[in-house]
């Protein structure tokens, strides 16, 4: 998920500081120079240029406050306006996407990609929702149904199957988005949300729900450990249930289990399809 952002660029230092200072004063809020600045930014997200998060080292990912800020300083600049995509209309603020021939990714109506997400090349986006600030990598699938929330990473040869929910983050904007890195595959209805991290390659099985507080339970090995917020890498992970003692008594609550790895230097295929078979895991 490398990609080499112009962070030091001037011209983004002095819209970085513009837009701070609006976010920190409602009176520059209608400087020409800021909205210029917001618009500026809002067009680089949306080619790809500049991002919302990007990885730093050690594996630790770093938010760009300011880009978030640019893009809620974007509604108040802009008014509701009716938006049309063939035989459908909108109603919104924010444009969708088109062009997608020439950005070389097959997009299946009725999808909707509004404009500040970036979709690299060799995407296919069923009928599904992206939202802005969103960033899909090449390769990628976003199956039927899926959502892809505002600001969420998604790196290079994930699948997303049908009604993953990919959750957003616009406000607070320190908050991290969702990661979810490259060769990663997300089954069915899996839910991910509040800045959880998974890490390269990582398997979950239909139906997984992770949240920043979900506890998330590595089985695979002779002891239970527990992790919350992030999957480490080529994990395999399935629902599950743990006991947790309420003031009337135990009862079940949801986790998520890690049960195994995909085999590292192999075929992505193949060690998917091996996982899969080998954890009996359903997607």
């Amino acid at each position: 998920m490398t990609h080499e952002i112009p962070w030091n660029d001037e011209r983004w230092k002095a819209a970085q500081s513009l837009i701070e200072s609006a976010w920190a004063s409602l009176e520059q809020r209608s400087n020409p120079e800021v909205l210029q600045a917001v618009e500026d930014t809002m067009a680089a997200l949306d080619q790809g240029i500049l991002r919302t998060a990007s990885p730093g080292i050690h594996g630790e990912w770093e938010v760009h406050e300011w880009v978030k800020m640019a893009v809620l300083l974007y509604f108040p600049a802009h008014s509701s306006r009716v938006l049309e995509a063939g035989d459908l209309a909108f109603y919104d603020k924010v444009p969708i996407k088109t062009s997608f021939a020439a950005s070389g990714i097959r997009v299946v109506p009725p999808a909707v990609i509004r404009y500040s997400a970036f979709v690299e090349k060799d995407c296919i986006v069923m009928p599904s929702f992206i939202n802005v600030g969103a960033r899909v990598g090449s390769g990628t699938m976003v199956d039927t149904w899926a959502t892809v929330g505002s600001c969420a990473q998604i790196g290079r040869r994930v699948h997303l199957s049908g009604g993953v929910g990919i959750g957003g983050v616009l406000e607070p904007v320190q908050a991290k988005p969702v990661i979810v890195e490259d060769d990663c595959f997300v089954g069915s209805r899996c839910i991910v949300v509040e800045g959880v991290h998974l890490e390269q390659g990582v398997v979950l099985g239909a139906g997984v729900t992770l949240t920043g507080s979900s506890p998330i339970l590595d089985v695979s090995g002779s002891e239970t450990h527990m992790l919350k917020g992030r999957v480490p890498a080529r994990s395999v992970v399935i629902p599950g249930s743990m006991t947790k003692n309420f003031p009337s008594g135990p009862a079940q609550v949801a986790c998520a289990l890690i049960i195994g790895q995909r085999h590292a230097g192999t075929d992505l295929k193949t060690s998917l399809n091996d996982a899969l078979r080998e954890f009996e895991v359903t997607v």
